[in-house]
C-alpha cells in the first residue's frame, strides 16, 4: 500500500520538551528539584492536562496536597514556555519538505489545549499541514485507540496508507495495533531512512 497520509507527533519529534529547564532556576538545589518533579509536578499529573483537565483544577489539587510548594506548583504553567526552548531543525526541514511536495500532513499530539496555542505562536510550522488532533481538546490521549480512530475519521485517512511518527514506543505500538504504519522517532537522520523505506524520498 502506498503511503498517502503522514501523521506527526509534536513533542520530542518537532520541538524539544523538558520540564526541568525552568526549575533549574526556580529550585536550584538538584536534589530538591528532582524530588519535586518526581513527587509533586509529575509526568502523570501533567498528562491529565493533556487529557483536558483545566490548569486551575490541576494546581488546586496539588496545592491542597503540598501547600508548602504552592509557588513552585504555579510556576509549572507560568513558565511552561521555557520548557519548549527550540525546534528540531532537521525534523522541521523534513516536515516542510513533505508539505512542499504536496504530501498530506496532519499532527496528532498529547498536549494541553491552551499550551498548544502558545506552541503554535512560538513555532508557526505547527500551523502547517492539513490539521491537528490535540488531546486536550478532544479529552483522550495516546495510546488510547480512541484517539487514533478519531484522527482517522476527522481527516478521512486510510489506515493502511497512513504513516505515523512518534517518539514514544507505546504510542507507536498502539498506532500499529490500530492499523496504521508507524515508526519510532529517534533523530532526523533515522527518520529520513524510515521515510525512504516507505518510498517517501525527499529530493
Amino acid at each position: 500500500m502506498t503511503i498517502r497520509h503522514i501523521v506527526f507527533d509534536i513533542g520530542k519529534v518537532l520541538i524539544h520538551y523538558d520540564p526541568e529547564l525552568p526549575y533549574r532556576r526556580i529550585i536550584p538545589d538538584a536534589e530538591r528539584r528532582t524530588w519535586f518533579l518526581a513527587n509533586v509536578c509529575t509526568s502523570d499529573w501533567n498528562l491529565e492536562q493533556d487529557r483536558g483537565r483545566p490548569w486551575d483544577d490541576a494546581e488546586a489539587e496539588l496545592i491542597a496536597a503540598h501547600p508548602d510548594w504552592e509557588t513552585e506548583i504555579r510556576a509549572f504553567r507560568a513558565h511552561w514556555h521555557e520548557m519548549v526552548p527550540h525546534a528540531y531543525d532537521g525534523t522541521v526541514s523534513i516536515l516542510l519538505g513533505l508539505i512542499e511536495e504536496g504530501r498530506d500532513i496532519t499532527f496528532l499530539t498529547n498536549f494541553a489545549a491552551d499550551t498548544f496555542v502558545e506552541a503554535q505562536e512560538l513555532y508557526p510550522f505547527l500551523k502547517a499541514g492539513r490539521g491537528v488532533t490535540v488531546s486536550g481538546r478532544v479529552r483522550v490521549i495516546k495510546p488510547d485507540p480512541a484517539i487514533y480512530d478519531l484522527h482517522t475519521r476527522t481527516f478521512d485517512l486510510d489506515p493502511e496508507a497512513t504513516l505515523f511518527i512518534d517518539d514514544n514506543a507505546d504510542n507507536v505500538d498502539a498506532a500499529r495495533a490500530f492499523g496504521w504504519n508507524a515508526v519510532r522517532f529517534e533523530n532526523a537522520e533515522a527518520l529520513q531512512a524510515d521515510l525512504q523505506r516507505f518510498d517517501l524520498r525527499l529530493d
